[in-house]
């Protein structure tokens, strides 16, 4: 029979007394837990009790001679053997310490029962834990531990650690390359903004990435130890919906706050899956909005008012992304009128090109007669094609027209990415060791840095 790697004993689910017996006096004479020892041979076994006088402080008696209760009663009805923590009274227990060979693992305390009228030797020892995980838990517990996070240097040493891989390696060069920067993203808590930023996503080009890039990037920022808000002004409720916030006819939104004048925090409710994010969610009753706000007073500037009061508050947020529908009503106009900022968020292919002139000249429209600070901050490539010219050919378009707008990152096609939002999560959580959560987290990163380095 084979005894067990973690318990000593025999991997059968009843072991026999003298299973257990076998297994204790293994772990006396720090014998390998992986040997096979066969039923007949437990009297050899036995008799090499006798060698453990040179590897133990001092010489202990056998069960039967010295009257000490078989490890049999010493052990509990689970099967697990009792620990007992140094300084117990003789009565107790004993505690024997036994050399480990050289690199072998650390010392392992035999915990026996002793009956109270045996008089026994009591040797101090150094008790590292109890149970047969004791060197496994010992290693762990002297690991150094930082509750801040790996520090700067920590991750550039940890980052250029990894090999590189050859050019005749492709697939190996971009894995090697994706871990880097995780390593380098991952636990980096990213600078806060002098002043709350407020960043309007928009394209009234339908399925570029608008809601997925904000609510991916509103996850980044929220794990990296922002506090972050979500304004849905989307009557589908997509960024509601992958928020995981529930947005039924009945819930408070922000429809309340642009057409009943209900106050903003009033209708914001917290992502239960990313700390730190938060979301006013969009209802369908938002789909009848543009035509209510047709005939209120200063219908342009509604959700720029309840921002403002917010503020007045003493909101905590750092940065609030709102989130456009695919066109250019009044929902749009409030959300450009509410912001300083325009995130733009491009599609690698001609009918996105085609579409950000006309989006441009809407911008321009606002600042001219709503909105002078609103200017376009961020452009971010999303659905990158690497296999395909079209998308090299797009991204190189757009970064010769805005070279300190578009980020350094580009987001690629991730089925991820795709996948998060019917399990009412971000990729930032669902799975974040994908293409996709790692290009969002870089993404974040970029704009939380240009936050901190002074105004866009």
């Amino acid at each position: 029979m084979t005894l067990s790697t973690n318990l000593g004993w025999p991997s059968e689910p009843e072991p026999t007394p003298e299973h257990r017996r076998l297994g204790w006096l293994a772990r006396m004479l720090n014998v390998s837990r992986e040997t096979e020892v066969e039923p007949d041979e437990a009297e050899d076994a036995a008799g090499l009790a006798g060698r453990a006088d040179s590897r133990v402080d001092s010489p202990v008696e056998s069960p039967a001679d010295s009257g000490v209760d078989s490890p049999d009663t010493a052990l509990g009805t689970d099967g697990e053997r009792a620990s007992t923590p140094t300084g117990t009274s003789v009565g107790t227990a004993i505690h024997t310490r036994t050399e480990p060979p050289v690199g072998g693992p650390p010392p392992v305390d035999n915990a026996v029962d002793n009956s109270a009228h045996q008089p026994v030797s009591e040797h101090e020892t150094t008790d590292s834990g109890a149970g047969d995980n004791t060197v496994d838990e010992a290693m762990m517990a002297a690991a150094p531990t930082r509750p801040d996070g790996p520090s700067a240097r920590d991750r550039d040493a940890l980052a250029a650690a990894i090999p590189d891989a050859g050019d005749d390696t492709p697939l190996a060069r971009d894995l090697a390359d994706n871990a880097r920067r995780r390593i380098q993203l991952t636990g980096r808590p990213f600078p806060k903004p002098a002043v709350p930023r407020v960043l309007t996503v928009a394209n009234q080009k339908g399925g570029v990435g608008k809601t997925t890039t904000t609510v991916n990037v509103a996850a980044a920022m929220a794990q990296a130890g922002l506090q972050v808000l979500v304004i849905d002004l989307d009557p589908q409720g997509n960024a509601s919906t992958a928020l995981g916030i529930d947005h039924h006819a009945e819930v408070p939104s922000i429809y309340d706050v642009l057409v009943d004048g209900a106050p903003l925090l009033e209708v914001v409710q917290p992502c239960t899956t990313v700390p730190g994010l938060f979301c006013a969610p969009a209802t369908i009753d938002l789909a009848g909005a543009e035509i209510e706000l047709v005939s209120l007073v200063a219908r342009e500037s509604r959700l720029q008012r309840a921002i403002a009061a917010a503020a007045d508050t003493g909101h905590s947020y750092d940065y609030i992304l709102i989130d456009c529908p695919p066109s250019l009503g009044l929902l749009t106009v409030n959300a450009m009128v509410a912001a300083s900022e325009v995130f733009i968020p491009i599609q690698c292919e001609y009918y996105a090109l085609e579409g950000l002139s006309q989006l441009l000249k809407n911008i321009e429209l606002v600042r001219a007669h709503l909105n002078p600070p609103l200017h376009v901050s961020t452009i971010l490539l999303t659905m990158y094609d690497g296999r395909t010219r079209l998308s090299a050919q797009v991204a190189e378009e757009v970064r010769e027209h805005f070279p300190q707008e578009v980020l350094r990152t580009t987001v690629p096609r991730s089925v991820r990415v795709s996948e998060a939002p019917s399990f009412g999560e971000t990729v930032m959580t669902y799975d974040p060791a994908s293409s996709g959560a790692l290009a969002y987290l870089e993404a974040a990163g970029e704009i939380a840095d240009r936050g901190a380095s002074g105004p866009q």
